[in-house]
């Protein structure tokens, strides 16, 4: 199951934003210390095992998987040749709604899971209701005709492309096309794959 309590707690737990909008930014520099009655205290030196889980809980947060979803993303990157750590953050680039996230149609990635799943967007043409959905090189992906003009778009022209080299985002057309697979340092920057790996890997 997802985390429904309180955000600002997770924040505070794994020190990171781990949602994007600014309000938590601004709460971790008012509160670095932990979440709780004793929260205003110092971390405590954690263990190896715990630098692990940490690690591993705060990605799946960050991207929005539950315990299961994330853990059969990091068999799937086991499988795959190369290093695993990396294959799995690239997975975890490849979803459809991080692909909405880092093209600006959304907010955070919470948002853009909610947009998937009530069908704004179409892949190759067809509409979609799955954000786990994985896209490969040459995907197109498209917000659906009726919606170009509502107000959850609306102005995404006036924005200035952020997205990463490996997409090609039409702000105006409202669609994103996917030119390569995202390079090494293209991945997640605040994610440390390797204790993840070390994590399973026990």
């Amino acid at each position: 199951m997802r985390y429904t309590g309180p955000k600002a707690r997770l924040c505070r737990r794994h020190r990171a934003n781990l949602f994007g909008t600014a309000k938590y930014t601004k709460i971790l520099e008012r509160r670095m210390g932990k979440p709780g009655v004793h929260g205003s205290g110092r971390f405590s030196k954690v263990s190896e095992y715990g630098t692990q889980l940490s690690e591993k809980q705060k990605a799946r947060i960050l991207f929005g998987l539950s315990e299961k979803q994330f853990r059969n993303s990091f068999k799937k990157a086991a499988k795959m040749t190369g290093e695993t750590g990396e294959n799995l953050l690239r997975l975890l680039e490849l979803r459809l709604d991080n692909l909405i996230y880092v093209s600006q149609f959304a907010v955070t990635r919470m948002q853009a899971r909610q947009m998937v799943n009530h069908g704004h967007f179409k892949v190759n043409g067809s509409r979609v209701t799955i954000p786990s959905i994985v896209v490969r090189p040459g995907d197109k992906v498209e917000l659906v005709d009726k919606l170009k003009d509502s107000h959850l778009y609306s102005g995404m022209e006036k924005l200035k492309d952020y997205s990463p080299k490996w997409l090609k985002v039409d702000l105006k057309q409202r669609a994103i096309e996917v030119l390569a697979l995202p390079e090494k340092d293209e991945l997640e920057k605040s994610i440390d794959s390797q204790l993840i790996v070390e994590f399973y890997s026990r």
